[in-house]
């Protein structure tokens, strides 16, 4: 891919404001969009040339030997071009040995070749020891106790103290060693003997018989004459 004079102008200008942010103005965005887009452009045209280049490759080793030299030309320019060779083309060549051109171009393909097929396999056994690895979780970033916190240091909550609670293990424990039995009530006289369950107290004798009024006299006759 070649660049102009002003494509390459437009580049450099790019490449400074992507090193150094600056403000550009819309005549300069403008060209470094049209940049963009041609290089777009060759990179498609570029692609299409290549799978043009490969279709012709494979038709031309299908007639082999009748096309061997239209078959080596565009072998060459496939390698040019970046095209890994395949077993095909090295069982063609094998074949073809005998030309010179076809002889060196073998061994250059089997060059080639060799250092596709251990990039391969670099990339097999990388994937694999990949999948191998355990992703390990990332360790909290807890700062240690001692230090002292800094000013964006994160604040973690303090733990509530736990209280005991009403039916723990003290009331089950209380619970297991059952209610204490009544005291007996004391007797109200000595000698006397305490009511049993279920028995009426034997009422006292002022309870029974309540005392008895006495009965007001009545005022002297003087007081009487008087009133």
């Amino acid at each position: 891919m070649a660049f102009s004079a002003d494509e390459l102008r437009v580049l450099r200008c790019a490449l400074a404001t992507a090193l150094n942010p600056a403000p550009l103005q819309d005549e300069d965005v403008q060209e470094c969009l049209r940049l963009a887009d041609s290089v777009d452009e060759a990179v498609r045209e570029a692609d299409r040339h290549r799978a043009f280049l490969l279709a012709d490759l494979i038709r031309y080793r299908r007639a082999l030997p009748g096309s061997l030299t239209g078959y080596l030309e565009l072998l060459q320019d496939a390698l040019a071009a970046g095209y890994d060779p395949h077993a095909d083309d090295l069982a063609a060549l094998r074949a073809l040995r005998g030309n010179a051109t076809a002889a060196a171009l073998l061994a250059r393909c089997q060059v080639l070749a060799e250092r596709s097929v251990r990039a391969r396999l670099a990339r097999v056994a990388q994937a694999q020891a990949q999948a191998r690895t355990p992703v390990r979780a990332p360790a909290p970033l807890v700062p240690p106790r001692s230090a002292a916190p800094g000013p964006f240091a994160p604040v973690l909550p303090q733990r509530t103290r736990l209280l005991a609670l009403p039916g723990g293990r003290g009331a089950a424990g209380d619970q297991g060693k059952g209610p204490k039995p009544p005291s007996p009530a004391a007797p109200s006289r000595p000698g006397a003997k305490p009511p049993e369950p279920g028995e009426r107290p034997v009422p006292k004798p002022s309870e029974v018989f309540p005392p008895r009024r006495r009965p007001v006299p009545p005022p002297p006759a003087e007081e009487r004459v008087a009133g």
